[in-house]
């Protein structure tokens, strides 16, 4: 059998806060005010995956919403279970993305306990963060994530930080990467903020592609100084594994979106948890077995419309590290896979500028470590009287080759 994790939402969209770009608000489910996962839905799905074949590898990852509000006995629970239920040898990991605000000692300790691995969102220094996150009665946040992260850290709870890239932050790339840096936060995920309206035009909060790209070039550049070994940023690692060993660790660089499922709270079973859709309805664990959901049509035609991207990527040297991007990106007007990624401009601002010295680092690593070439990655060039792959209109050597050499 295929291997595949969970992404399970025990209390759906439901949320303790109101943060405006959080695009779960338009799945607040209507009639609905207190969704949450039973104790025997959440048994049948822990003990009907861990029945399958994984490799004894069994990956859980607990997403809202705001998870923890199932509280503190729910994740005992949840923990039960899988001892119960794991195959002899067997290995179980859990991770889960929280804004942190509601983080007791209890809960810290327990989280410490057994290991789980947190998600924080945290967009940066308090004016940046508390502009969108906000309570239900529009309360500003930043301290109590901070208190929240402070409880994680005396338990010796492993967690990262998610920050969310929307149109207030998009200008302070160095800034906001300082504040984690300095703040002791070593493992950093940036995550653009694109959400398109019925008629496929972007909501004030989105981002623009071209400056994404601006955004991760400064990123990068702040980074490279000197924490190259001693900050983790998922994307950059990403790029590094695929450099290195010619292996995907992100489902958006793949050229397929069939990497897990996401599990809803009734037991509704879905391929993406950013298209948790009546059309995409796989089945319900109450009704279905992981290997029919792993063969259904619907599941299958889903992940493979991700590789029917548009025609000009077959003509972009960097189609190798994004295979069209996320469809999440793509789904503006007319809502089509054939869209181009709202986010292309600036992938290739980004791996125009970066590339080289990503793979420079690549090589020196392979070289420390004695690894040896397991793919044939074929490095784009690009001729200094060439119009720039960014998309710019101007020649290479007057655009990202003359920042690319200083």
């Amino acid at each position: 059998m295929k291997q595949f994790s969970l992404l399970i939402k025990p209390a759906s969209a439901d949320c303790n806060l109101r943060c405006e770009y959080c695009f779960y608000i338009d799945h607040l489910e209507i009639g609905s005010k207190n969704p949450r996962m039973s104790d025997e839905i959440l048994e049948l799905m822990i003990k009907s995956y861990m029945s399958t074949d994984q490799n004894k590898k069994y990956a859980f990852g607990w997403q809202g919403g705001e998870p923890t509000l199932m509280g503190l006995d729910f994740f005992k629970k949840v923990v039960e279970m899988q001892i119960k239920y794991a195959p002899p040898g067997s290995s179980v990991s859990n991770g889960l993305q929280t804004n942190a605000t509601m983080i007791t000692e209890e809960m810290a300790k327990f989280f410490g306990e057994y290991k789980f691995l947190l998600g924080v969102s945290l967009d940066g220094p308090e004016y940046l963060h508390d502009y969108y996150r906000k309570t239900i009665g529009q309360k500003p946040t930043h301290a109590l994530v901070l208190r929240g992260i402070e409880r994680l850290k005396q338990h010796g709870v492993e967690f990262n930080i998610l920050t969310l890239i929307n149109n207030q932050t998009i200008k302070k790339a160095k800034e906001i990467y300082q504040y984690h840096r300095d703040n002791g936060f070593f493992f950093h995920q940036y995550i653009p903020c694109v959400e398109f309206d019925t008629d496929g035009s972007l909501r004030p909060y989105s981002i623009a592609g071209k400056d994404w790209g601006l955004f991760l070039t400064e990123l990068f550049n702040e980074w490279i100084k000197q924490d190259v070994n001693k900050v983790s940023i998922r994307l950059f690692d990403s790029i590094m594994e695929y450099l290195v060993y010619g292996r995907y660790n992100v489902c958006y660089m793949q050229d397929s979106c069939v990497q897990y499922f996401v599990v809803e709270h009734d037991g509704g079973v879905y391929p993406c948890d950013f298209f948790v859709q009546d059309n995409l309805l796989l089945g319900n664990v109450n009704n279905n077995s992981w290997e029919e959901l792993l063969n259904s049509h619907t599941y299958h035609a889903f992940g493979n419309q991700k590789s029917n991207w548009n025609e000009e990527c077959n003509l972009c040297p960097f189609l190798s590290f994004c295979h069209g991007d996320c469809q999440k990106f793509r789904y503006g007007a007319p809502n089509s896979a054939k869209q181009l990624s709202n986010l292309c401009q600036g992938w290739k601002i980004f791996y125009t500028r970066t590339l080289p010295r990503f793979k420079h680092i690549a090589d020196n690593f392979k070289k420390e470590n004695e690894i040896t070439d397991v793919f044939p990655f074929k490095f784009p060039k690009f001729g200094r009287n060439e119009l720039c792959p960014c998309g710019s209109g101007k020649k290479f050597k007057s655009c990202c080759g003359a920042l690319r050499s200083n």
